[in-house]
């Protein structure tokens, strides 16, 4: 079985880590979701086994989880009964998973595991994005009015509510009535298991709370922080039994992550919710692309396709590097831009209050 080894951590890779970590703060905080689509491909970038990625970016969010649940169930946006539901199932799929990427690292080392995560996210991202950006479209053209509250509930969706099997039935007062932890457990393997394998398992979370049970986007979001709390801790002690987390890596993206997130969160109060959405959709079909380069140079590797020149190889890396960087920056710069023309017109607004209070007298 193929050794990994750790990254040599020098000024450079550092300061890069630290950047990273505070670009996907502020994506966090802008969007609502743990960064991990951005710090798991920029990891690996920078040379870290995708197990390994995967692994540390689990152990750097779940503090960070903690912290968020706790401030937004101040405002009482949080189903803590259901997110240590949904969590506890998770964490079922974050073992299975877990024992998938182990497998794939025994009988195909580092390489295996690259392919495997790089794949995961290029199917992922882009069917989550293109949902993103049309969603954001709809909402640019009022056919979404308040994505705040509760979507109207579809077939699936009532039919879980008037689902009784004796025995199995939660109550829950986000809803306001019973579900079936039947129903909730595939939610939850499924959650984990995409956590486990790219660290982001609010694709599956977020979507199955607000389709399946009902839940305002706003809960959901908020009731993700509590499931991925407890995927984080049960994940990051799963992966450090096999030795693939790097603590180091998790404190550096944290530390950047902390500062990032507070800018995120201000830029927020400033835009209009489809412009987040159009930022998200931007950033993940940008790291979607970005990984999509890897892929024939993971696969040359393993002997899967006629083996490539190393000089090929490099090149399409570095289109992967570009891109991905590209993408960091271009989200940096629509979230601060976007921070800037919020406040720039907050502060007009401000000031033009007293001349039309006046003009009214």
């Amino acid at each position: 079985m193929e050794e990994l080894q750790f990254i040599d951590l020098n000024l450079l890779n550092i300061t890069i880590l630290f950047l990273v970590g505070f670009v996907g703060g502020m994506v966090s905080g802008f969007i609502g979701s743990g960064g991990a689509f951005v710090l798991t491909p920029a990891m690996m970038s920078l040379g870290v086994p995708a197990i390994m990625a995967v692994a540390s970016n689990m152990a750097h969010k779940f503090p960070k989880a903690l912290v968020g649940a706790y401030k937004r169930n101040k405002y009482g946006q949080v189903d803590i009964k259901l997110g240590i539901v949904i969590g506890l199932f998770a964490e079922g799929g974050v073992l299975y998973g877990k024992h998938i990427m182990v497998g794939i690292k025994e009988a195909y080392g580092a390489a295996g595991t690259n392919l495997y995560v790089s794949f995961i996210f290029v199917v992922v991202l882009s069917i989550v994005g293109s949902f993103v950006l049309r969603d954001g479209l709809k909402e640019k053209h009022g056919e979404i009015h308040n994505p705040n509250k509760a979507p109207a509930l579809n077939k699936l969706a009532r039919w879980v509510r008037t689902l009784h099997i004796p025995g199995t039935m939660i109550f829950f007062k986000s809803i306001d009535t019973r579900v079936s932890f039947l129903v909730l457990a595939p939610m939850g393997f499924a959650t984990g298991l995409l956590a486990a394998t790219i660290a982001v398992g609010g694709f599956i979370g977020v979507p199955a709370m607000m389709y399946v049970l009902g839940l305002p986007a706003l809960m959901a979001t908020a009731t993700e922080l509590v499931i991925a709390f407890v995927m984080g801790l049960g994940g990051s002690f799963f992966y450090a039994m096999e030795g693939v987390v790097d603590i180091r890596l998790s404190m550096i993206i944290l530390a950047g992550s902390l500062f990032g997130i507070q800018i995120g969160a201000i830029g927020t109060t400033y835009v209009k919710d489809y412009v987040v959405k159009f930022v998200m959709a931007a950033i993940m079909l940008l790291v979607l692309v970005s990984r999509f380069f890897y892929i024939p140079g993971y696969l040359s590797e393993l002997g899967t396709i006629t083996p490539m020149p190393k000089e090929t190889i490099d090149l399409l890396n570095l289109i992967g590097q570009a891109s991905l960087a590209f993408a960091l920056v271009f989200g940096a710069v629509m979230i601060l831009n976007a921070l800037y023309k919020g406040m720039r017109e907050h502060r007009i607004t401000k000031l033009q209050e007293p001349t039309q209070k006046a003009a009214t007298v």
